[in-house]
């Protein structure tokens, strides 16, 4: 397959490093990623001036811009490779539960399933960051699995792996996104109270059996499917009959 390939931590990050060389072994990939860090930057999309891509090596792209810029570039413009796969990460640090709304790497893939691809995104569970490799082998073991049965186009999988030696991998299990609890407070800046900096994530709130969550801190690997329909449909007749007072009144 042709894969397409970026990160929210920059191209010249370790874990894209790594992702690139366990795909590269049996694909052709392509790497477009931002030029620095770019966490926490969900879906944001670069409008307000023009991006500029630059050549780092043959097939490798830096752009100061979003992973859903960089992603959006690829699949339409920049280059006119025809892909069949979107790929963001190794992320360095877990996106489990509520962090999905806020990752770059997630938002990347997310992308790439807006503009008609399947897409993963994998993140090394750990702060750590001491097995890329074992993310790495896990990633290439999906993308071929992917390639004798293919994802439909619509579908995004959000993977995360223990920060762990491969051989401690306890398997892998479909899960779904767990939750935290309410973010830390912001934080004023030590030499300028004036300034604040945004507080951590809050702590694991719903991480039981079946969560993603529960997957990584029991050695397991977390695949997690993610739908982008918003909609929340079990509400829709109570809004209905809200809208329909205020009509009346």
């Amino acid at each position: 397959m042709k894969i397409l390939i970026s990160n929210d931590d920059g191209f010249d990050a370790q874990g894209i490093k790594t992702l690139v060389q366990y795909l590269s072994k049996d694909h052709q990939v392509v790497v477009v990623a931002p030029n620095e860090n770019k966490s926490a930057s969900s879906s944001s999309l670069t409008l307000n001036r023009a991006l500029q891509p630059i050549k780092i090596k043959k097939n490798t792209y830096s752009v100061d811009a979003t992973p859903s810029d960089c992603v959006h570039l690829a699949l339409s413009g920049l280059l006119e490779d025809e892909f069949d796969l979107v790929v963001t990460g190794i992320n360095f640090g877990a996106n489990l539960g509520d962090d999905v709304i806020y990752s770059g790497t997630v938002a990347g893939a997310i992308e790439g399933r807006f503009l008609g691809l399947p897409s993963l995104a994998i993140s090394l569970a750990s702060w750590e960051g001491e097995h890329f490799e074992t993310a790495g082998i896990i990633a290439q073991r999906l993308v071929a699995q992917i390639s004798h049965a293919p994802l439909s186009h619509d579908t995004v999988l959000n993977v995360n792996v223990p920060d762990v030696p491969i051989d401690e991998i306890q398997g892998l299990q479909t899960t779904r996104l767990g939750k935290r609890h309410q973010s830390e407070q912001s934080l004023p800046d030590k030499d300028d109270a004036s300034k604040f900096w945004i507080g951590e994530n809050g702590k694991e709130a719903d991480n039981g059996v079946g969560t993603d969550f529960y997957a990584v801190a029991n050695g397991f690997v977390s695949v997690t499917p993610l739908q982008i329909d918003l909609t929340k449909y079990n509400e829709m007749d109570t809004v209905s009959l809200w809208l329909d007072l205020i009509e009346q009144a």
